[in-house]
């Protein structure tokens, strides 16, 4: 896969040591990838480890958990992701076992972790322990891990009941971490409803999110303090990193016993599109911007008098005229030639008489005598030239 920049969900996270005044033991982390570069499909892989063994450095446990469930997914090609997320939780099991081994004041750590990995919109999940992962959708949360304690196995046979499970001696045995001298077994199931069986809740892998889905890891320092209905509603009523800041400060509130991570993961709406703005083009005038009341009531008026005019030169045409001509008569004084007047040619009122441009030719030059001071002085050497020192 290749590294992202950016998430395609809404992120935010939180860890604090709680009110015991030991270290935080919890690690998390969570990293965005695309599948390829042909494949642009986006993924979230998120991981909560909580380390176990206190002075046995459960930390480095944690961290060993974290880096390696990271380093496998990242390195994978996203497209088997169910094997993908086995074949990491048993390494990172493997890789805490030798670490513990080869340093005796490391001998007996181990972690708990929670892994959910979203590629597009499918969500897939393992987990090992009592680290859990919610998924709060229409107002209502789920709980699709199973903790592997002493309590709930004794709840699952009937032996107690869930509300004797807070103050039972046994509420704090882990039956299932990484770290164990035996392989560890990844909890693969996903289950949506609380009475889905084991290999139909594994066949949830690959379930499909919405938006406006949630999804929260974490450490068992939450849940322990903290009920699922006091989670669904500080994640309904306040933005959910206010939210998760709430949650913290409540467990700490009831004694804070434990080291308290929360990593929350929530679908977001589809991004609007976005339209360029094109800058409006300049609106042509309007005909009563070029042509104002008065202008039109002068065109008017000249189409009225041009059709007067037209009629007056029509009705001269076409009436007979019936004065004769009157004869030459013969004089015997000396008649003057009278110049030939060529009548000009008639036209409608309304055709503009076309103007006949005549070319100006240039004036001659002045021979009138030029002015003493302009008289040409006459030098004895060529002029254009250095005067002679």
């Amino acid at each position: 896969m290749i590294s992202a920049k950016h998430a395609h969900l809404a992120v935010n996270a939180v860890s604090h040591p709680g009110m015991s005044g030991k270290g935080n033991e919890d690690r998390f982390a969570v990293s965005a990838h695309r599948l390829g570069k042909e494949l642009e499909t986006p993924s979230v892989l998120a991981v909560v480890a909580d380390g176990i063994g206190g002075h046995r450095a459960g930390e480095v446990a944690a961290e060993l958990a974290v880096e390696t469930i990271s380093e496998i997914v990242a390195a994978s090609e996203g497209l088997r992701p169910v094997e993908i997320l086995r074949q990491a939780v048993i390494e990172a099991g493997y890789r805490i076992y030798e670490a513990a081994e080869s340093q005796p004041e490391r001998q007996g750590m181990g972690a708990t972790c929670a892994c959910a990995w979203v590629i597009g919109d499918r969500l897939y999940t393992v987990s090992v322990g009592d680290s859990r992962i919610y998924l709060i959708r229409d107002g209502e949360i789920h709980q699709l891990t199973t903790d592997h304690t002493w309590i709930q196995e004794a709840i699952e046979q009937g032996l107690i009941k869930p509300g004797q499970s807070r103050d039972h001696p046994n509420a704090h045995v882990i039956r299932r971490y990484l770290g164990s001298r035996y392989p560890v077994v990844p909890d693969l199931r996903l289950h949506v409803t609380a009475q889905e069986g084991g290999l139909n809740s594994e066949n949830n892998q690959g379930y499909p999110l919405r938006v406006g889905d949630t999804l929260l890891l974490c450490s068992d320092g939450l849940t322990d303090l903290v009920e699922d209905e006091e989670i669904l509603r500080l994640a309904k009523d306040a933005p959910l990193s206010s939210a998760l800041k709430q949650m913290v400060d409540l467990a700490n509130i009831r004694g804070g016993h434990d080291n308290i991570t929360i990593v929350a993961l929530r679908v977001p709406p589809p991004p609007k599109p976005t339209i360029p703005s094109v800058k409006p083009l300049p609106m042509a005038p309007s005909r009563k911007k070029r042509w104002p009341v008065f202008w039109l009531g002068a065109a008017g008026l000249l189409f009225v008098l041009g059709l007067i005019a037209g009629g007056a030169y029509l009705a001269s045409f076409l009436r007979p005229d019936i004065t004769p001509a009157p004869e030459p008569q013969e004089t015997s004084l000396p008649v003057q030639a009278q110049p030939f007047a060529t009548p000009l040619a008639t036209q409608p009122a309304d055709v503009a008489t076309p103007v006949v441009t005549v070319p100006v030719l240039p004036a001659r030059e002045s021979q009138a005598t030029l002015p003493p001071a302009f008289e040409p002085t006459y030098t004895p050497w060529p002029t254009n030239t250095i005067a002679p020192p």
